[in-house]
Formats: structure tokens, C-alpha cells, sequence
């Protein structure tokens, strides 16, 4: 298992993975941003004299790997955390009865339910990613995804839980960032960094009242 499983899993066993868990929480982000600032850099030179719409025109089409790349990143990385807090549940539990062999369904469903939120749910957030923190053009959104996949698949085969979320959030600052630092919407950038902020205590906090009313009633 690579990922979130993984780790998760190995903080269970050792306590060793939290703070790689942290150190991610920071990292991927940082990652995206600078992976993505290449690659838009590389890109806008060996493209300079080329029309921009035979550019917009050959990235439109480029984007659809490199969104699926990173649709493969995101389910490999975000799917995974999910089944390793549900097989670490199922082993506390005593319906697992080794870390080594977790049941496949577990996988299968996270994979199903995961896709079914992606294609069904979160609008608004796509609206926020694509335009309202910098002017997105194909080759910006090409370098983005990009940048986004190659750090899952990195995170992922190092066995590092990384938020895709924070990591196509830099990638996508990184893409601004290379036109100019003023093109990368600053007060939108601020908004989703007290969100991400506020998140860890309001999940923590959250779960210890459903965990707190669940026992009550047994």
C-alpha cells in the first residue's frame, strides 16, 4: 500500500507518521507552487514564438492527460487516506486481524465514493480553483495538473499522505506567480489559507462529539 494507507497504518503501529503527516501538510503545497513555476516558465519559452491560439488550441487538447493524471494522483493519494482510517477502524475493531492484508473492499468502495463526490459535488470550489485565484489560460491549467500529478506520484511512492487540494492550490499559484506576483489573487490565497487553517481543530472537534453521542448511546 502506498499513500495515506500506508502511513496512516505505520502511525498506528509506531507512532512515527504524524509528523510526517505535518511535515506534508506544509510541504505539498510549497511543492505544487514550484514544480508548477517551472514547468510554466519551460513551457511560455519553447512555446514564445508560437500564435497563441495554436497554443490555447494544442493545450486544450494537452489537458485532457494532464487532468487525468491528475485525477489518478488524487484517487491514489485522498481514496488511499480514507481506507487507512477504515482498516485501521476494522482492525481496532477485531474484523482485521493483520495490518499486512487489509480486505481489497475497503480500497474499492473509497475509489467508488471518492469518484462519485468528484463528478457530482464541488462547484463552487472548481469555480475558486479555476478562475477566481488566477486567470487560468490551457497551457497555465496544462503546468498545473501537471505539476499536481508529478507530486502525488512522488508523495505516493514514497508512502506520503499529501492534500490534493493544497498541492493544485500551489500549482496553480506557481503557474500566477511566473506572469507576475500580482496575478495570483492574494486576498483569495488568504480566504483558503485561514480554511485550511481552521479545518484540523474543526474536524478534531467534530469528531470527538459524534465519537462522544455514539458511545452515550451504547
Amino acid at each position: 500500500m502506498k499513500g495515506g494507507a500506508a502511513t496512516l497504518i505505520w502511525f498506528a503501529e509506531d507512532g512515527k507518521g504524524l509528523s510526517m503527516i505535518l511535515l506534508f501538510i506544509l510541504l505539498a503545497p510549497v511543492i505544487g507552487m514550484v514544480t508548477a513555476y517551472i514547468l510554466q516558465v519551460i513551457t511560455l519559452w519553447v512555446f514564445r514564438k508560437q500564435k497563441p491560439r495554436s497554443v490555447d488550441s494544442l493545450f486544450r487538447v494537452l489537458q485532457l492527460s494532464s487532468s487525468a493524471a491528475f485525477s489518478l494522483g488524487h484517487g491514489g493519494n485522498d481514496a488511499q487516506k480514507t481506507a487507512g482510517v477504515i482498516i485501521l477502524l476494522l482492525y481496532a475493531s477485531g474484523n482485521v486481524q493483520s495490518l499486512d492484508d487489509p480486505p481489497m473492499w475497503v480500497f474499492y468502495l473509497c475509489y467508488a465514493v471518492i469518484s462519485l463526490g468528484t463528478m457530482v459535488g464541488g462547484w463552487k470550489v472548481i469555480k475558486t480553483m479555476g478562475h477566481n485565484l488566477t486567470a487560468l489560460k490551457p497551457m497555465g491549467g496544462f503546468c498545473a495538473e501537471t505539476a499536481g500529478a508529478l507530486t502525488l506520484f512522488g508523495t505516493g511512492m514514497l508512502g506520503i499522505p499529501a492534500s490534493t487540494t493544497h498541492t493544485i492550490t500551489g500549482a496553480i499559484m506557481g503557474v500566477g506567480a511566473s506572469r507576475r506576483v500580482s496575478a495570483v489573487r492574494w486576498q483569495v490565497v488568504y480566504k483558503i489559507l485561514g480554511a485550511w487553517v481552521f479545518t484540523i481543530p474543526a474536524t478534531t472537534v467534530m469528531s470527538a462529539i459524534v465519537y462522544l453521542l455514539l458511545t452515550s448511546l451504547t
